[in-house]
C-alpha cells in the first residue's frame, strides 16, 4: 500500500501543472488528490490553520466536479467545509473575507441537501461576519429561493442597518429584489 501511495504522489507532483493531459492521466491525478486530502487537511490544521489556505483548498476540491450533481462530491464536500468552520474559530476569523466565505459557502451546499440546516449555517455566517455584504445577499437569496419573500427584504434591509460593506452590493440586490429578479446578484455584480 506504501509503495502504491508513494506511485500516486509521483504522479500527483508530475503532472501537477501541466493542463494538457489525457482522461487517463486526469483520473490519476484526482485519485492522487482525493487520497492526499487527509495529509493536506493535516498539514493546514498542523501549520498555519488559517482561513486563507481552508479556502484555497476548500476551492481546489470543489474543482472536481459539480457537488449539485455528485452526491459523493458534495458529501465530502460538506465534511471538508465542516471540517474547516470546526477548526477555525469564529472569535478569532469573523473579520477575515475568506472565513466568511468559507462559512457562506458550507452554507450554500448544505442547501443541497438540508434547508433547515443551511438556514441554521447562513444564520451562523450572518451572526459571526456581519460587515460582510455577501454574507447578507447570500442568506437573502436563500430566502428568496425557499419562496420567503419577506425574509429575503428584511435580511437585506438589516445589512443596510448594520453597515455592511460594500453598500452597493446591497443596494444592487435590493433594487433586483424590487424588480423580482430571481437572482439578487448576477455573476458580474457579485
Amino acid at each position: 500500500i506504501a509503495s502504491i501511495m508513494n506511485r500516486v504522489r509521483d504522479l500527483k507532483n508530475k503532472y501537477r501543472n501541466e493542463e494538457n493531459i489525457t482522461d487517463e492521466l486526469n483520473c490519476t491525478k484526482i485519485s492522487a488528490d482525493t487520497t492526499d486530502n487527509s495529509g493536506t487537511v493535516n498539514q493546514i490544521m498542523m501549520t498555519t490553520n488559517n482561513p486563507e489556505d481552508w479556502l484555497c483548498f476548500l476551492l481546489r476540491l470543489e474543482k472536481k466536479g459539480i457537488p449539485q450533481m455528485d452526491a459523493n462530491l458534495l458529501n465530502r464536500l460538506i465534511g471538508r467545509y465542516s471540517q474547516a468552520v470546526t477548526a477555525l474559530p469564529a472569535e478569532k476569523h469573523s473579520q477575515d473575507e475568506s472565513y466568511a466565505r468559507i462559512l457562506v459557502r458550507f452554507a450554500e451546499l448544505k442547501a443541497l441537501q438540508d434547508p433547515e440546516e443551511a438556514r441554521d449555517q447562513f444564520h451562523l455566517a450572518r451572526l459571526n461576519c456581519k460587515k460582510f455584504a455577501f454574507v447578507h445577499v447570500a442568506f437573502a437569496q436563500f430566502e428568496l429561493s425557499q419562496g420567503n419573500m419577506k425574509k429575503c427584504k428584511q435580511l437585506l434591509q438589516k445589512a443596510v442597518e448594520c453597515s455592511a460593506v460594500p453598500l452597493e452590493m446591497l443596494e444592487t440586490a435590493l433594487q433586483n429584489f424590487h424588480s423580482q429578479k430571481k437572482q439578487l446578484l448576477s455573476d458580474e455584480e457579485k
